[in-house]
Formats: C-alpha cells, structure tokens, sequence
C-alpha cells in the first residue's frame, strides 16, 4: 500500500478527526466561561436571590447592558451544557414569556463565598489555573522544548522560577495559598471520614509544606492529643505563625535546609509533585531521618497521584491525572505512575509502602522507613 493510499479516510473517518482536531483547539473556552462566571460572581448571585433564577433578573443583578445579554446567555448556555449550572424553562420576566431560569449544581456550589454550611470554596483553585501569568507560559512550550538549559517553562517565560514569582507577588501568593487551604480543607474531609485510622496512634507530626495550616489544624480538631508542627517557607507561615497553640505550631523554613523536626509521623500532602526525581529522593531521606529520628517506629504519609493508564482506569480521572501532570510540567514537576514511585522510594532507602485509600485522581499511601 503506498502513503497516499493510507491517508484516504472514509467520510465519517475524516469528520471524527477533524472534529478531533477542532475540539481541542477550542476547549480553552471551557475554562474561559468559567473564569467569567467566577469573575462576575454567578454563582453568589443565584444563591443570594433563591433558586431558580430567570435569566433576565440574572442580567440586572449583574448589571449586564440590554446590549449585550445575548452574550451573557451564550455563556450561560456553555456552562449549563458542562454542568457548572442547570437550566429549566420559567415564565415571567419582563416581557412575560418564557424564558431560561438557572439553578446551582454541585460543582457551582464549590464556588459560594458566601454559604456558612460549605466548609471550602474552590474559587482561588479555579483561578489559579487560569492566571494569566501561568497561561502565558504555555505559548512557549514548544520553544522550550528545544532549549538545551535547565530553566523551567514557566522560569523561561517570566525570567524567574514560580516560587520567587509567587512570593514577590502579595496578591498572587493570597490567592495561591487561598486555593492550597481550600483543597486542604476537600482532602481533610476526606481523610478523616474515609480513612482516619492512618492518624491513629500517632502523638506527633509534621506536615511538610503544610501552607497556612489547614490540613493540620483538622487534624488537630479531630484528634486533639496529636501535636501538629508545620514547616513550609517563611513568607508562607509569616502571618500565621503567631496563632500557634499548645498543639499547633508553625516554623518557617526550607525543606532543604532546615532540619525537619522528628515525629511519629511526616505527612507531604501535594508536596513531591513540586519537585524532580532527585529533589524528591532528598525530601523523602530527610523525612526518613526524622521518623527515625524519634525512637518509635513512624511513617512518612503521602497524598499524591498515582498516575493508572490502564484500559480499565475511569477515562476522565486518567485525563485529569495526565491533564496535571503536564500542568506541572511547567514548573518541571510531575505526576508519578506507581513504578516511578517505587523507584523514588528504593532510592531513599525505603522498602515498604501501601496505598490504603484512593479519591477521584489522589491516593494516600503509607511509606514506612
């Protein structure tokens, strides 16, 4: 068969590809609704006005000109197609006709500011994402690719790495550290309903990267016994240092260079994700010594991703795995499949290990020095 001939496609052939090719150039849009809809705080002014709420009132409220709410509606439409709200047919409005009304879905629910009963917002996360800085850099990816040096994406982009652009940037930084507590306080529900025996018995811990100290003081909540330390970087812990307790306390220093205090257990929560293969291998030695360290026999308790490609993993949590996994790629990081987690763990000296619970893309797993 010669190469022309293994390029003819059937009709239905050419459309699927094509469609292919179509969709992905456009999917950006997904997440551009979205940011809009953030921005403009929808979700706030459906739930301040009592559900369902019809379109036009939806207008006023946002104060959108007459001119332009055709547009809002083609937002809407969008959205309600993705799932971030639902639509029903009202009648009313100004002119008395029928006409969309639109209520929350749980995904929008993530996104209230404003609702005592929700114990975290989403919103800063969803931000994140998009923010400008961070998208900018993935026009040069290509680019970067053939460089030869050692700088990340986002570093050849911004002529600095993310962590110095995050902490010269106040407003960035709030809105980072925002979004870390937030998924802290979705991950500590988690864990401490599904699968709280991996806290029991323990008398001490440090949480490694632990931000402003969300994960802990839940922790801490729920077992009050347990006396929780958090290391993470001085301007992280700079304004939450002073509200340490009897068994909540905060240091501020580097991973890398700090000692990290000895504890029954070491807990990384999104943290090994951040760095290279050997940068990871040295956080998991030093996390090692300080198990060790104690005199009891500890552990070292991660949350990250176990990467599964297999046929019979759920599509949509693979493609949010390997989604973040070239997310991180910016910042020369990664997502790990569960071999190149085993690697990691031989080459910190580390033997044993399980994976006791796995939600949507994350896992928690025991490693045991």
């Amino acid at each position: 068969m010669s190469s022309s001939d293994e390029l003819i496609m059937s009709s239905n052939e050419l459309v699927e590809a094509h469609s292919l090719l179509w969709h992905s150039g456009l999917d950006y849009m997904k997440s551009m609704s979205l940011k809009c809809a953030i921005e403009l705080d929808i979700a706030n002014v459906i739930h301040k006005h009592g559900q369902p709420i019809p379109f036009s009132k939806l207008v006023d409220s946002l104060k959108i000109p007459p001119s332009k709410a055709n547009f809002l509606y083609r937002i809407m439409r969008i959205l309600v197609h993705h799932g971030f709200f639902t639509a029903q047919k009202v009648n009313g409005g100004k002119t008395q006709e029928e006409e969309e009304a639109y209520s929350l879905t749980n995904a929008s629910r993530l996104l209230l500011t404003d609702e005592p009963a929700l114990i975290m917002n989403m919103k800063s996360l969803s931000l994140f994402f998009l923010l400008p800085a961070v998208v900018n850099s993935w026009q040069s990816w290509s680019t970067w690719l053939k460089n030869s040096d050692d700088m990340t994406l986002f570093e050849t982009a911004e002529g600095k790495t993310w962590w110095e652009y995050a902490s010269q940037e106040p407003g960035l930084n709030h809105l980072f550290n925002d979004a870390m507590a937030n998924d802290s306080k979705l991950t500590a529900k988690i864990i401490l309903e599904e699968c709280k025996e991996v806290l029991e018995g323990l008398k001490n811990l440090v949480d490694v990267g632990g931000g402003t100290g969300t994960m802990a003081k839940a922790i801490v909540n729920a077992f009050p016994h347990i006396k929780c330390t958090v290391l993470d970087l001085p301007h992280v812990v700079a304004n939450v240092q002073e509200t340490s307790t009897d068994n909540l306390n905060f240091i501020g220093g580097d991973m890398f260079s700090e000692q990290i205090p000895p504890a029954d257990a070491i807990l990384l929560k999104n943290v090994l994700h951040d760095w290279t293969d050997e940068a990871c291998v040295t956080i998991l030695k030093r996390c090692r010594e300080a198990v060790l360290s104690n005199g009891n026999k500890g552990k070292i308790i991660l949350i990250e991703i176990v990467v599964e490609t297999q046929k019979t993993t759920n599509k949509e949590t693979t493609e949010l795995q390997l989604l973040n996994d070239v997310f991180f790629m910016g910042l020369s990081a990664k997502e790990r499949t569960l071999l190149e987690w085993e690697k990691l763990f031989s080459a910190a000296g580390i033997s044993h290990y399980k994976i006791i619970h796995t939600f949507g893309i994350r896992s928690v797993i025991e490693v045991y020095p």
